[in-house]
């Protein structure tokens, strides 16, 4: 029973540490974790929804990526995929350390979340400690005045998500996504943070839009999702209630 115990919560920490890896980890995440773990080899990069899943050998000693719209300033580093055992249960002698549970599945991974109105993503790898463009990407681009060659992945039409930080003459729009037949509602500083008042209506399967007419001001909001109160992903502005809570916040201009 304890060696059931012990491998039940290493395998609950991997699970956690793989969807930390992966940027504004929801809904989309999952399916992008879902997508992962059927990957056999490393590969070319896997559009996934709006992310893009990198692959590279795990015997590699360390590898990122770095992208041309940001200037290659950040560096994203890959993180070791590691799965189960085939031996669930072992047999443990006394006095026998228990088994890693987990090994190598030969894959390292970063996945990206590619920003709104990209036609191309352009980017360079960092392999074991050179600068290189990607193996298995055979889509490369040189910029005509740097000179520098670049791996490019052509991304497909993909409907733009309106991002409330920016706010609206008209108001505020909401965009939420998810499964599909869900209630999802947004509660805010405009209705006295009711949960229940403006319920978003589902369009497209998964994507749960609401538009409010307000005046110029500054607002703060959450989104109500299966008994949860979530941030806005779309939203990167924050800010913290009395009580300490963390909301999304926009500001609509006159």
């Amino acid at each position: 029973m304890k060696t059931i115990r012990t491998f039940c919560i290493l395998l609950i920490i991997t699970s956690f540490l793989l969807v930390s890896a992966i940027a504004g980890a929801d809904w989309e995440a999952d399916e992008a974790v879902n997508r992962l773990l059927s990957i056999q080899e490393p590969g070319s990069p896997i559009i996934q929804g709006n992310s893009v899943i990198f692959t590279a050998d795990s015997a590699h000693r360390r590898v990122g990526v770095a992208f041309a719209h940001e200037s290659f300033s950040t560096v994203y580093w890959f993180t070791k995929l590691l799965v189960p055992q085939d031996r669930i249960n072992p047999v443990i002698l006394p006095g026998q350390k228990f088994p890693d549970p987990f090994k190598d599945s030969g894959i390292q991974f970063y996945i990206y979340t590619v920003p709104e109105q990209m036609n191309d993503l352009e980017y360079r790898l960092i392999i074991n400690g050179l600068w290189t463009t990607d193996p298995s990407n055979s889509n490369v681009r040189k910029d005509p005045s740097s000179g520098l060659s670049m791996s490019v992945i052509n991304l497909p039409p993909r409907a733009i998500n309106l991002n409330p930080a920016r706010g609206l003459p008209e108001g505020l729009h909401f965009t939420f996504k998810g499964p599909p037949g869900e209630t999802v509602t947004v509660a805010g500083s405009f209705n006295a943070w009711d949960p229940f008042m403006f319920e978003l209506k589902e369009g497209p399967a998964g994507t749960y839009t609401l538009t409010l007419p307000l005046p110029p001001g500054t607002y703060q909001y959450v989104f109500f999702h299966r008994g949860q109160r979530l941030l806005d992903v779309n939203n990167g502005r924050r800010a913290y209630l009395r009580d300490g809570s963390a909301v999304s916040e926009v500001i609509i201009p006159n």
